[in-house]
Order: structure tokens, then C-alpha cells, then sequence
């Protein structure tokens, strides 16, 4: 490890390894600091991803593919189930094995990646940050930089540190068990969602299939709601009704922030990226697209920034700049949506899941799903409608 580095990024996850990336792609030396002893672990993640949301920074390798996913089936409270076609190819992931290679490839393009490096502190110069402190295999150390890429997730200390505010209210984060259950049968090709206010009060249960016999099996509800009842006695009552034999391999627990992204995603000499600033779709948790979207912006706005001299906060404000036009402002109006979705009643779903069959297969898509569930708020309609022209200019 060298002393000092222009760019250094906390955290080896997909946001952070796409950051350095791209940062050493283009020029600059980057090191990731790890605090675990391998990227990707514990896996804290339903793992479920899009074709079109990996494929620009990673060629698809069979080997981090647990199953390739063509539908989607929505289960109202009443037991009627829709299935949703015309979305496109998706993947249920390997995290472990994904990390790996997403921090495997920021090393081919020259970035450094140190395990086992815990950041404990952030240092100053004339009042603007120089570098980052850490401990790595019991020794403290230092390392020097331009700039600092917060990546460290969803409790992001390091954000904090930098004086940037992550605060977030109880009604945006859910609370999530996950199980990974084997000795059970389950569709390979197919993701199930599960909704109801007995079910999943606030949120749903998923079951995103690893192979025929083993699916991630999880439950995630706004924080709002896990006061009278926690989402681990919701997702036991779930799994003894509908795999009664299952055998439990693997269980996580852990908050999933549903916000708007931060206010402030960066300041001198700093940028935050990920679950860390809260870039993830508030509706269905997922953030691991729209972490390598931010690692990849900040890291070429990191690059601009060294090459002009200019690391203020005012430069550096363009990464949130081209974060909203890329997909913060669809993320906001799926943020709107939240709160229309979380009010709907167990009829109000059994409604939505009818009104879903009706559709013709060739018509069925996520857009329409959200137009259906919008229908009689003409502002919001109008939201989506620019959201989904959005994501697909950016696609």
C-alpha cells in the first residue's frame, strides 16, 4: 500500500468497487479499504437483480448466477396470484461471488483493494478532508488522498464523520429477516411477492429462487409497523404455511433504507455513494443498479475534479447533479408512490392483483402495474409517466 492515493473508497461493495473502477480506469490511483476479509460478505441482500442494470459495468458469468429470472407473480391477500411478463431478464445473484468480481475488476484496471481494513476516522487539512484513518490486522493506520468515496452502506459512519447528515425517519427503512430455505420446491424461472396487511404489514414477503430446491426467502415492513409485531414472526408464520419442511441454511437481519436520496451527497475532498446516501428504489428495497450508477458518476466527476484542481463541494456537486438526471428524479417519484402503495388496504391489493389478470400478457409490465395502482391521482400519473421515460432514455 502506498502512502498516498487520489482517490480512496470505503467499502467493497458494488457501489464502491464500480467507484474505484472507474476512478482507476480513468487515470487516477484508487484503494478500497475492506473491513471484512473478503468483498461481498455477509451477504445482507434478497440478491435479485436486472439484466439491463448490470450489464453496462460486468460481462455476466455464470459462475455469480444462482438462477435467470422471466416473470414476476404478485400475490394479493385473497390468494389470487397475476403474473407479470415484459420486464426483461433478471438474475438472482451469488452476492458473495459477484463482490468479488466487481472488486476483482477495479484491480484489473488498477485499483488496489486492502482486507481486513476497518475505517475508524476521517484526517483533515486546513479544515478540509486528507485522508482516512483505519486499523488493519490490529495496527493503526493512515492513508492520505484527493478525495474520500464513502461506499460503507446503509450505516455509513463514514458519512457522518464527514459531517454529512444520514438520518432517516422510521416510516423510510424497513425492517428485514431474509432465510435462505432448502429441502423445498419452488419455481426457478419466476419471483414471488407476497402482500397483505396480515402477511406483511408495510411491505411484502419475496421468494427469489437459487435453484429448484433452495429461494431467499424474506420479509421486509416499514419501521412504522415492526413495533407491534416483528417481521421475523410475520416471515415464521409464512414459511411453516407454505414450506412446512424447508430447512434454514442461511438467515440475515438488517434495515433497508426506502428515503429519498440524501440532501447532501458530497462536500470537499468527499462524495457518498449507495445505500450510504440512500439510493435505492424506495418501493422495492433494491439499491445494488443504482449503487454501481453512483460509484461510476462520482468517480468520473472525481476524475474531472482532479484534473481542473477543484475538489470543493461546489464542483463536486455535479455527481448529484448527474445522479438526479440519471435516476434520482425517477427514485423520487418512486418515493411518491411509497406512501400511496404502503396506504392500500388488504382489498385495495386484491383489487389491484384483479384489475393485473385482466391485462393482456403482451401489455403486462411493471409500468403498468404502477399505472393501475396510480389510477385517480392525475399528478402522480403524470410522475410516473416522466419516471418511466426517464429510466428508459437511461437504459
Amino acid at each position: 500500500m502506498q502512502q498516498y492515493y487520489d482517490m480512496v473508497v470505503v467499502g467493497a461493495g458494488p457501489a464502491g468497487s464500480v467507484a474505484a473502477r472507474f476512478a482507476a480506469e480513468n487515470g487516477l490511483s484508487a484503494l478500497i479499504l475492506e473491513r471484512d476479509r473478503e468483498p461481498g460478505i455477509p451477504v445482507r441482500c434478497a440478491e435479485g437483480v436486472s439484466h439491463n442494470g448490470i450489464a453496462p459495468f460486468i460481462d455476466i458469468d455464470k459462475r455469480w448466477i444462482a438462477s435467470a429470472i422471466e416473470v414476476a407473480k404478485l400475490h394479493s391477500p385473497d390468494g389470487n396470484c397475476a403474473t407479470m411478463y415484459n420486464n426483461g431478464k433478471g438474475y438472482v445473484l451469488e452476492r458473495r461471488l459477484f463482490d468479488t468480481a466487481l472488486s476483482e475488476l477495479a484491480c484489473k484496471h488498477g485499483a488496489e483493494l486492502l482486507l481486513k481494513a476497518n475505517a475508524t476516522g476521517l484526517t483533515k487539512e486546513n479544515g478540509k478532508i486528507s485522508g482516512v484513518e483505519f486499523t488493519h490486522l490490529g495496527e493503526k493506520k493512515q492513508v492520505n488522498c484527493k478525495i474520500v468515496i464513502a461506499a460503507d452502506g446503509v450505516e455509513s459512519r463514514v458519512a457522518r464523520w464527514a459531517g454529512i447528515k444520514t438520518d432517516v425517519s422510521l416510516s423510510d427503512i424497513d425492517t428485514c429477516v431474509q432465510y435462505t430455505l432448502t429441502n423445498i420446491d419452488v419455481e426457478e424461472e419466476a419471483c414471488h411477492f407476497y402482500f397483505g396487511t396480515k402477511i406483511a404489514p408495510g411491505g411484502y414477503i419475496w421468494i427469489f429462487p437459487k435453484s429448484k430446491h433452495k429461494a431467499n426467502v424474506g420479509i421486509g415492513i416499514t419501521g412504522t409497523y415492526a413495533e407491534a409485531k416483528r417481521p421475523k414472526a410475520y416471515l415464521d408464520e409464512f414459511v411453516e404455511q407454505y414450506f412446512p419442511k424447508a430447512k434454514i441454511s442461511y438467515q440475515v437481519y438488517g434495515g433497508v433504507p426506502t428515503a429519498n436520496t440524501l440532501k447532501e451527497i458530497c462536500t470537499d475532498n468527499f462524495m457518498v455513494v449507495g445505500d450510504a446516501a440512500r439510493q435505492v428504489n424506495p418501493i422495492t428495497g433494491g439499491g445494488i443498479v443504482q449503487g454501481m450508477i453512483a460509484g461510476k458518476i462520482a468517480a468520473l466527476v472525481a476524475v474531472d475534479a482532479i484534473k481542473q484542481n477543484d475538489l470543493s463541494a461546489n464542483y463536486l456537486r455535479r455527481y448529484h447533479e448527474e445522479w438526479n438526471k440519471k435516476i434520482g428524479n425517477a427514485q423520487k417519484t418512486m418515493y411518491s408512490m411509497k406512501g400511496k402503495f404502503l396506504s392500500m388496504n388488504d382489498n385495495s391489493f386484491n383489487r389491484l392483483v384483479e384489475i393485473c389478470n385482466k391485462i393482456p400478457r403482451d401489455k403486462f409490465s411493471l409500468k403498468e402495474l404502477f399505472f393501475q395502482a396510480v389510477k385517480g391521482d392525475p399528478v402522480l400519473m403524470t410522475k410516473v409517466v416522466k419516471a418511466f421515460v426517464i429510466s428508459k432514455m437511461n437504459k
